[in-house]
Formats: structure tokens, C-alpha cells, sequence
């Protein structure tokens, strides 16, 4: 999601090959600021200019916790890759992905099984662009500019009918983005049908944000700061991302604050769900 009118123009440069850089990849930074080379930012990428730290660094000033927020929610994607990948999953279908960098789902799931098929997803074209010049090359990965919440033209694109065979199972990823789709455009139904297009024991992982009055007055202070304007969300609560996956069996813990769900344990991560205004869940299609 652009912050201004996407129709910027960047050059990246080199490839992502298992993962890692090969070499830098701007020769020259973009004209308009980004929120998807914020996040990259914020995950200690290299795939940003100058105009996307100055928008980090406003969002900061309103929202300290953003960028370990971001950081919480891409620890809770490589373990739903991995729980996935273990689970015998091979394809991977990632709506609203942002740039493919910083271990997004190729990047973990291909170190795991090289054979394993990933297609991102993104309604912004700059951020398409950019994206698909990272994933040059490599050939079980592709890059779709496309509206998440029309299932039918994302499903029919070539980019996923070259990548994901519809009889295998395959792993959905709305990873924060569905406080973006309103209740009006159906995202139960939009969840069911993805997953309702591939084989059984097909599962969708995703994180929602729940109504946070800091982060609500965070975006007041933002507008009135900066006069950036910020789109509407959609919040919904545990129950509510519950009702989204009706249908489905929702895998054990269940619906969860991000750090609860199967987490590593490692001795930085934050095990205090006081901490977060976000769950995250991960469902499977039985048949």
C-alpha cells in the first residue's frame, strides 16, 4: 500500500537467490515513500530510500511499537511456513505480501524444500514492479498485481495457474492486511473461496489487528502531524477472526496473540499478550 499515488519509479538491482542478496539492490531511491519499504525497513532490509525512513520515523513518533510490531508479525509467518512445510504443504499463495524480502514465505519455505511453489500477491503496482525485478530468476516463486478480495481474477491470473496445481493442497497467507478489507466486501467468503480452490487439507494462516485506542490515537496524531492522510481500518476481535474462518478446523493453539502461537522460545521474544492488539490464527480444510 502506497501512502501517496503509486507511479514512482525504482531500479533494483541483482537477486534474491535461498534468501540472501547477491547485491545491493537500489542505484537510485524512489520518488514516493512506501509503506512496503517501510516494513523492509523496519526488518533491517536494504530495500529502501531515504523518503521511506523519513515516513518510518513519522510513524514512529506516533507509534513507537510499530516497527517491533512488524517484526513480531513476520517471526509468527516463518513459523506457520515451517509448521506448514512440515505438514506436507508445497504450495504457498501469500495475498497482500508486500516486497519478498527479509524472510518472506519463499524465503523460508524454499530453504526448507526447494521444490516448494510461492505466489505473492499485492494491489499496489509499484510495489509489483519492484518485487517481481527481487524475484527475477527464480523459477518456483512469481509476483501477481492483484486485488485480494476479487478470488476469481487472483485464481484465474496466469502467474497462479503456471505455480499452483489446484488438486494440491495449499497454504493462504493474509498476514496484516484483512483490517483493510471492510465487512462489506466479505472477507469470509473471500478466505472460503481461496482455499475452497485448492485440495483438501488446504489451510489459511492469518493475523488481524484488534481495536487499539493507542493506535487509534496514534493515527490521529499522525494526520494532524504530517497531514498524511491514513485509510479506514476494519478491527476485529478474536471472535470475530474466529467467524472468519468458519468452516474450517482452526489448528491448535487456536486463535492467539502472536506470541502464543507455537512460539520458539527464544529468549527475546515477548511472551506478554498484554503487549499486543493483534491475534493470528491458522486454519485447515479438512476436505
Amino acid at each position: 500500500m502506497a501512502v501517496t499515488k503509486p507511479g514512482s519509479k525504482s531500479t533494483p538491482t541483482g537477486r534474491h537467490d535461498g534468501g540472501r542478496p547477491t547485491s545491493p539492490r537500489w542505484t537510485g531511491a524512489p520518488e514516493a515513500p512506501n509503506v512496503a519499504r517501510v516494513r523492509d525497513y523496519w526488518l533491517g532490509g536494504s530495500h529502501h530510500g531515504p523518503r521511506d525512513r523519513k515516513l518510518a520515523e513519522q510513524f514512529t513518533v506516533c507509534a513507537p511499537h510499530l516497527p517491533y510490531l512488524v517484526r513480531t508479525q513476520r517471526a509468527f509467518l516463518a513459523r506457520a511456513v515451517r509448521y506448514l512445510v512440515e505438514a506436507g504443504i508445497r504450495q504457498f499463495l501469500d495475498l497482500g505480501s508486500g516486497l519478498p524480502t527479509m524472510g518472506n514465505v519463499h524465503q523460508v519455505a524454499q530453504r526448507l524444500d526447494r521444490s516448494a511453489r510461492v505466489v505473492y500477491v499485492d494491489i499496489d503496482p509499484v510495489v509489483a514492479a519492484e518485487s517481481a525485478l527481487l524475484l527475477d530468476g527464480l523459477d518456483n516463486t512469481a509476483y501477481l498485481c492483484a486485488d485480494l478480495t476479487e478470488p476469481d481474477a487472483v485464481l484465474q491470473a496466469p502467474e497462479v495457474r503456471r505455480l499452483l496445481d489446484p488438486d494440491e493442497p495449499t497454504a493462504v497467507f493474509l498476514i496484516d492486511v484483512l483490517h483493510m478489507v471492510p465487512d462489506a466486501l466479505q472477507p469470509a467468503e473471500t478466505i472460503s473461496t481461496y482455499v475452497n480452490a485448492f485440495g483438501p487439507g488446504s489451510h489459511v494462516a492469518i493475523s488481524h489487528i484488534c481495536r487499539d485506542e493507542g493506535l487509534l490515537a496514534a493515527v490521529t496524531m499522525f494526520q494532524q502531524l504530517f497531514g498524511i492522510p491514513v485509510p479506514e481500518f476494519t478491527f476485529r476481535y478474536p471472535m470475530d477472526v474466529v467467524d472468519l474462518l468458519a468452516g474450517l478446523d482452526i489448528v491448535e493453539p487456536g486463535v492467539v496473540p502472536i506470541p502464543f502461537w507455537r512460539p520458539n522460545r527464544a529468549p527475546e521474544e515477548d511472551q506478554n499478550p498484554e503487549n499486543f492488539r493483534t491475534c493470528v490464527a491458522v486454519a485447515r480444510r479438512e476436505a
